[in-house]
């Protein structure tokens, strides 16, 4: 079955010595996850979780990072993964319409200090969740996405594979159960992104939870159903359409998915990232926003379906607005945490572009969906003047990756605020060395948000 194939390989990257390049990309996605969660941990629903599980916190050892406290594992994973995910900055892998970050590394930290693991075990943990989710993840899109939410759906094996390589290092059978039991909880509905609501941040948590439960049972005998994927009435039959199951094997610890991961460089939805680059590269060439007449955006439908809001009344909502992250980035010259504060919302000039764009579904970039993110965005200026310029993929994809310095820049400007710079810096700095240290060393329940 489908599951021993995924299983065998699990357990033995498990504690395989992995390719420097892999485990440093590891490092890489594990940075970029704290990147995503310490401003979440200033945002919704941070606050509501913590005060939910208010009697629970203060036990176990893993850590709630920047809230100053610890839990139990899955509840560890239920926070951090919701909160990793507030501030739409974690990471993507492109193919399968997924977030591996939030669930995948939530899970795996929070069983890695409930045990007192080396770095060097957590890494090759949070690969092995990486390999596995987002290869079941690509088959089963572009079909699953229609109604789903991939990380809170697919994200339940990531963190389920994390968490068996952790509970169970080398067992097999612990892994393949771990994942059986994660597919027949997998949950996330595409609804949760079409409003103001903290649902599609928990689905990240839930999914990270999930996980944890799923691997913890597994390797104290828990069984799930081996076919789950493939089965008649399986996950794939359930929520997909005709799934390519080959590529949930296809190269399967010889060629690392991890290291094509898509880092983000805007802090909105990555449906809207090629526009917003197209955007700025147009602003480069002298598109200024006061000389704009109008704006023509042209990109793929999901892109269209899912960010096609013109008239966004909240943060979240502007998000995912394509119209109001485009003209914000002709406006500002970029769009980061602070291009969803109130006055950014409200900004006048914002406002009067967005009336002048409008939205094109492209055939051939819809076709070239999921693994093709691209948008054409012209300009016509009040002369009459036309620029145009095509971006074929976005800023930090894997054909035009973040540098490691553009990560540790990335790392400075979200967690800096909430950490105070010298932490921020301390802490960056010991994930680059996280292979030859215990997590624990990393401290990570130490810290508070500063006010």
């Amino acid at each position: 079955m489908l599951l021993d194939t995924i299983a065998a390989y699990g357990a033995r990257d498990t504690q395989a010595r992995l390719p420097e390049e892999v485990i440093h990309h590891a490092k890489r996605a594990f940075l970029d996850w704290l990147s995503a969660l310490y401003p979440g941990t200033r945002t919704q629903p941070c606050l509501q979780l913590l005060g939910a599980h208010g009697a629970e916190l203060g036990a176990g050892s893993s850590s709630l990072p920047g809230c100053a406290t610890t839990a139990f594992p899955a509840t560890a994973a239920w926070i951090n993964g919701s909160v990793s995910h507030a501030v739409e900055f974690d990471d993507i892998y492109r193919d399968a319409i997924y977030h591996p970050g939030c669930p995948t590394i939530a899970a795996a930290l929070a069983l890695a200090e409930e045990a007192d693991a080396g770095g060097r075990e957590l890494l090759n943990a949070i690969v092995v969740g990486y390999e596995i989710s987002t290869r079941i993840g690509a088959a089963v899109q572009p079909a699953h996405y229609r109604y789903f939410h991939t990380t809170g759906t697919v994200g339940c094996f990531g963190s389920a594979a994390a968490a068996a390589a952790l509970c169970a290092p080398g067992d097999a059978q612990a892994m393949l159960h771990a994942l059986a039991t994660a597919g027949t909880l997998a949950s996330g509905l595409q609804q949760a992104f079409r409003s103001d609501a903290m649902s599609k941040a928990l689905h990240a948590g839930h999914a990270a939870a999930v996980g944890v439960r799923a691997g913890q049972g597994a390797a104290h005998g828990i069984t799930g159903v081996p076919d789950i994927l493939e089965g008649e009435v399986g996950f794939g039959a359930a929520l997909a359409r005709d799934p390519d199951w080959n590529v949930a094997t296809a190269g399967l610890g010889e060629r690392y998915n991890i290291l094509s991961i898509t880092q983000k460089n805007h802090g909105c939805c990555g449906h809207t990232f090629a526009a917003i680059d197209a955007a700025l590269a147009l602003r480069e060439r002298g598109a200024g926003a006061d000389d704009i007449a109008a704006i023509r955006v042209d990109t793929y439908q999901t892109a269209l379906d899912v960010t096609g809001n013109f008239a966004p009344a909240t943060a979240f909502e502007a998000k995912f607005s394509l119209p109001y992250v485009v003209a914000h980035a002709f406006v500002h010259g970029s769009v980061r945490l602070d291009a969803f504060a109130p006055a950014r919302l409200a900004d006048p000039r914002v406002l009067r572009l967005m009336r002048r764009l409008a939205l094109q579904a492209d055939p051939a970039l819809t076709a070239g969906f999921p693994k093709m993110r691209a948008a054409r965005v012209a300009v016509t200026t009040a002369a009459g003047d036309v620029l145009e310029h095509f971006a074929p993929y976005r800023k930090g994809d894997p054909e035009s990756p973040l540098s490691d310095a553009e990560l540790n820049d990335k790392f400075d400007e979200l967690a800096g605020p909430v950490l105070g710079r010298a932490r921020a810096q301390t802490l960056r700095d010991a994930v680059w060395r996280l292979d030859a240290m215990p997590v624990r060393a990393l401290r990570l329940a130490a810290d508070m948000p500063r006010s």
